[in-house]
């Protein structure tokens, strides 16, 4: 006994589209190149010292969390 390998294909009412939008497309291509200059802008980043009246407030934030002793 043989199983039916196919469904049949429900009516499409009018106006229905199956496509994808132009800005969904334009989504995916903005997002990939983003995330692409942010990989490359990462492999040239230098470690930068903060600065001398942001240091005592990350001390304290750090101290908060449990982070440093």
């Amino acid at each position: 006994m043989s199983a039916v390998s196919s469904r049949p294909s429900a009516p499409r009412r009018p106006g229905t589209r199956t496509g994808l939008s132009w800005w969904a497309v334009a989504l995916a291509v903005v997002s990939f190149g983003a995330l692409l200059a942010v990989m490359t802008a990462a492999s040239t980043a230098r470690a930068v010292s903060a600065p001398q009246s942001l240091a005592p407030v990350l001390e304290f934030l750090a101290r908060l969390v449990g982070i440093a002793g």
